[in-house]
């Protein structure tokens, strides 16, 4: 079914202030990096102004650990209750304007931590802001995605991974010593967060409803109506809404879908294992290693500028994110994750190669520089935008919510394990750590060639039909009941019209 590949004023107002959620979460992940000296200081100077004494090395290691660390724990977390938020508030707007007081008091707490002389507050602070973008990374791809004509559905759904890599490279501009990263105003650094909360806070009531959710979870059919008319421009959405009638159809003789039933029901193991798959491919291809850890394998490369390098991955990040933006649609999300993933994998062999070479080889130190810049791009053509909406994309509205809720946990916690391991294994594995990344990024790859599907140009409810043939016909481990959800006969009708 094709719609006009128009974006009207509403539909790009709307995306625009679902991904300022999006642009915070980024701009969390980025901010802590380049001040961690400076408040470090703060940390001993709060401990000396209590105690009397110099904070322990030690102490101080763990207290720093923990401030980095504790914002994927609230990630790892608050990603999970996704679809508890969405069972509870009648509304996807509702739903990101509570997600926005986390925010809120998270980037106060964080901002104010200096003037109240407490580490406690900061740490707490990054929590609660940490719980905000757990939250945010399963409410912003569902709703954008949800909004968006199909022929439309893949380009404004990189538009997540865009406002997470802005929001990254402006938290390193920012955070540059001559900015915001000095003694006196890093605690300004940290709280600007609270500034897209207080936009997105004041442009959500301009933006509509969902109306996929309104039609199909609420059963208002006139709100929907007029929330498409909004979005597309045009009087006569009668094609749209009968594409949502067929899903609602399906989604009336489906069981509400729980947790667990994604793993026990044959329909949704498929699925929801290539969801799991695709954000694992995303956090263990070793991008959050650089980003994390950039500064100093810049500095073991011989780099001069070690500081202004890493802004340029930033900036490369930012670049290809816009050239995935114009891909989507014209190659296809399995191509495009495949091609990222083969680019990264021979990305990261040469990054090897070089690092190991770099004392013996001249010029070796520029070979690994344009290593990494090739792994950050080839990460923003697929394995950075794509996984985020494809699990939107892969379940119609019953199984949904729990799906995003079991994709974002497992990005959150993978996310978590590099940030915490990833250092201990470099030093362990000198410069061949970059080998891991680079077998797991082969194993991501032959994986998607043979398991995941191309969802470009389909509606929900062909994506799901697909599945339900492929469950029909054998092609899963288990055998499906014939007293489930549809006859078998129907299913292989939707299953040939999803091909067709």
């Amino acid at each position: 079914m094709s719609h006009r590949k128009t974006v009207t004023g509403t539909l790009a107002l709307s995306v625009f202030t679902a991904v300022l959620g999006s642009l915070e979460f980024g701009y969390n992940i980025g901010v802590i990096n380049a001040p961690q000296k400076i408040i470090e200081e703060d940390y001993n100077a709060t401990w000396v102004h209590r105690y009397g004494e110099p904070i322990p090395t030690g102490t101080l290691t763990s207290l720093w650990s923990l401030s980095v660390a504790i914002f994927s724990i609230g990630g790892m977390l608050s990603s999970f209750c996704v679809g508890f938020l969405l069972v509870c508030v009648s509304s996807r707007r509702k739903a990101m304007l509570i997600n926005n007081l986390f925010a809120f008091i998270g980037g106060s707490m964080m901002g104010m931590s200096k003037l109240c002389r407490s580490f406690e507050m900061m740490i707490l602070g990054r929590f609660i802001i940490g719980a905000y973008c757990g939250l945010a990374s399963g409410l912003t791809p569902m709703y954008v995605g949800e909004i968006a004509p199909t022929s439309l559905r893949g380009a404004l759904g990189t538009l997540h991974q865009l406002a997470i890599v802005t929001g990254i490279l402006i938290a390193q501009i920012l955070g540059l010593e001559s900015l915001l990263g000095s003694e006196d105003l890093w605690p300004v650094l940290l709280g600007l967060t609270v500034v897209p909360t207080v936009l997105q806070m004041g442009l959500l009531p301009f933006c509509p409803e969902s109306p996929r959710f309104l039609y199909i979870v609420r059963c208002q059919e006139h709100h929907a109506k007029s929330g498409l008319r909004r979005l597309t421009g045009r009087q006569e959405v009668g094609d749209m809404l009968a594409e949502m009638k067929e899903e609602k159809r399906r989604m009336d003789m489906e069981r509400k879908v729980s947790i667990p039933e994604l793993f026990r029901s044959p329909l949704y193991r498929q699925p929801i294992v290539i969801s799991i798959l695709l954000q694992l491919s995303q956090q263990l291809s070793g991008v959050n290693a650089i980003f994390y850890y950039s500064t100093s394998i810049f500095m073991k490369a011989g780099v001069q500028s070690p500081v202004y390098a890493t802004i340029g991955a930033g900036a490369v990040n930012c670049a290809f994110t816009v050239v995935s933006l114009f891909l989507i649609e014209r190659m296809g999300r399995r191509t495009l994750h495949m091609l990222g993933l083969g680019g990264m994998c021979m990305c990261a062999v040469i990054m090897t190669i070089a690092l190991a070479l770099l004392d013996s080889v001249p010029g070796m130190s520029y070979i690994s520089m344009l290593a990494i810049f090739g792994f950050v791009a080839f990460f923003e053509v697929g394995p950075g935008p794509i996984p985020w909406f494809f699990v939107a994309e892969l379940f119609s509205q019953g199984p949904r919510p729990a799906a995003m809720a079991v994709a974002g946990c497992s990005n959150w916690t993978a996310n978590f394990i590099i940030g915490m391991c990833f250092q201990y294994v470099a030093d362990l594995c000198g410069p061949y750590v970059f080998l891991i990344f680079a077998a797991l990024l082969l194993f991501f790859l032959i994986f998607t060639f043979f398991r995941v599907p191309e969802t470009r140009g389909k509606t929900f409810d062909q994506i799901a039909a697909n599945f339900h043939q492929h469950s029909a016909g054998g092609m899963m481990d288990m055998d499906i009941d014939m007293d489930m959800d549809k006859p078998s006969t129907e299913l292989d009708y939707l299953g040939e019209e999803s091909i067709n």
